[in-house]
């Protein structure tokens, strides 16, 4: 990887780790979730880079694709609470997330993290994705819990939050060798109940699509600034200002222009924990930039 790109995606990193540091103490019962969502949306850019996407709270059995909508008034009660963050420098994408637990269930987030240590153990060039999923599911089975067998972890590259490769979290029969120059992001999600989600009919997280021909003039402008200010990457509808956001980008749904990111959720109504860092392969060792010691 050459130099100058390898040092976007630390300085991406770095601010993550810093965020996420800042944040994790400020989820607390009583908190309005939209306080947290834009605390960590404005640390972010006051460090000079932008969000890869909204900042997802996902509370309990939502596992993924939570963020606060406009106006949102919900505050934090005694739930188990995945904060997962996204920040780009120059569109060099960093993920990274930690489980908040409220709930009272400390060993299903100590599940998720010791799925999460037992992957950076692994991760490096010549290393096949499928011995992480099985090292994976081996620490959340080990307590007791069932990784979510259909979530994955995954590549990211420029204004790309969501790329190949996929990183199982759980043993499968073939995987992808890892390469210098590969950026993943590695997420083991477990859970106490069934070890599957499904889409939630909720959604507040939309992405561009392709341009396509819409009448409404506001429509056109929202497409504009979509494709000028996020590109690829995801945003949420709570960002959008100006006369007439919302029924514009429903027209830019109805188009084919934009899409959704629905919540997702665990089928059974089951809790979800989450624990998430980037890795950059590089010739003979990988990097995790998003947490302060960077060495596996």
């Amino acid at each position: 990887m050459e130099a100058e790109l390898l040092e976007k995606y630390r300085k991406a990193g770095r601010i993550l780790a810093e965020v996420l540091h800042e944040a994790g103490p400020k989820v607390a019962v009583g908190v309005p979730l939209l306080d947290v969502a834009d605390f960590v949306e404005t640390s972010i850019r006051s460090k000079g880079a932008e969000p890869a996407f909204p900042c997802n709270i996902s509370l309990d059995r939502n596992a993924a694709h939570y963020t606060p909508g406009p106006g949102d008034k919900s505050a934090f009660g005694e739930c188990m609470v995945k904060l997962d963050v996204g920040v780009h420098v120059d569109g060099y994408v960093a993920d990274a997330a930690i489980t908040v637990d409220l709930s009272g269930h400390p060993d299903l987030t100590e599940a998720s993290q010791a799925a999460m240590e037992a992957a950076l153990e692994l991760v490096g060039p010549g290393v096949s994705t499928a011995k992480i999923g099985a090292a994976i599911e081996e620490a959340i089975t080990g307590y007791g819990f069932k990784p979510v067998s259909n979530l994955t972890g995954h590549g990211l590259s420029r204004y790309e939050a969501h790329d190949e490769p996929t990183v199982p979290n759980r043993a499968v029969q073939k995987g992808v060798i890892l390469k210098e120059g590969d950026v993943i992001a590695i997420e083991p999600f477990a859970t106490n109940g069934s070890g599957r989600i499904s889409e939630a009919p909720i959604n507040e997280i939309y992405g561009f699509s392709a341009s396509r021909p819409v009448r409404l003039p506001q429509a056109r402008m929202l497409m504009k600034e979509i494709m000028e200010r996020y590109k690829t990457l995801p945003f949420a509808r709570r960002w959008l200002k100006g006369e007439r956001a919302e029924y514009a980008l429903m027209q830019l749904l109805k188009s084919g222009a934009v899409h959704r990111y629905p919540v997702l959720w665990e089928v059974e109504g089951a809790l979800v924990s989450q624990a998430e860092h980037t890795v950059v392969i590089l010739e003979e060792e990988c990097e995790v930039i998003t947490r302060t010691n960077s060495s596996v």
